[in-house]
């Protein structure tokens, strides 16, 4: 029970960073509350789920051709840069209740498209991962393989949960203000996540 708990908190690491799913959710959650930041983690966690049944089948060597990781770069760059522009563009338009107007499919979309994207997941699941599975499979049988990739996802969906109540809970606490001024910092991380993404893809493409 322990390894489980320990591959729960894995889950919980890998889930943890900094990075563009997280700003994305802070920023959900101050604009639309609890649920569009859950679904927009939700979205991710999915994507997250793929990697992990490509690392386990295998298909990520496919994944790492320099053609396919191109494509990675340039649209994740175009996804984190819309995100990034539609959040600064959009930050002085806060109101203090739930957007239920907001397609909530939008919601989820938007964080699938913003994960399933970015190569440094690939790269993340496929060092992280791989190695887990890795040691797995040669210390346990497929149930206990199944498993312990369940309880990384239980991690993933915690952090998720956490994540969403904590952004959903500023926009009760803090200022209008505040929270504008949250919201703006949020759309440029991404917009600089944006710049970066496709700063790799030309660093590729020029080779």
């Amino acid at each position: 029970m322990s390894i489980f708990f320990g591959y729960i908190f894995l889950g919980l690491s890998l889930a943890a960073p900094i990075g563009p799913v997280n700003a994305a959710q802070m920023d959900k959650g101050i604009r639309s509350g609890f649920l569009h930041a859950w679904l927009l983690g939700l979205g991710a966690v999915t994507a997250d789920i793929v990697y992990m049944l490509a690392v386990y089948m295998g298909v990520v060597r496919f994944l790492e051709t320099p053609l396919i990781q191109t494509f990675l770069w340039l649209f994740g760059s175009f996804v984190l840069l819309y995100t990034g522009i539609e959040s600064v563009a959009g930050a002085g338009k806060i109101v203090m209740r739930d957007n239920k107007d907001e397609s909530k499919s939008k919601s989820f979309i938007s964080g699938f498209l913003m994960s399933i994207s970015n190569p440094l997941t690939i790269l993340f699941w496929l060092g992280i991962y791989g190695s887990v599975l890795a040691k797995a499979a040669s210390s346990y049988g497929t149930s206990e393989l199944v498993l312990y990739s369940s309880a990384i996802i239980l991690g993933l969906v915690t952090w998720d949960i956490v994540m969403a109540a904590i952004s959903s809970s500023f926009r009760k606490l803090l200022t209008v203000r505040i929270l504008t001024w949250i919201s703006v910092l949020s759309g440029i991380s991404l917009i600089a996540f944006a710049i970066y993404f496709g700063y790799q893809a030309a660093k590729i493409l020029l080779k």
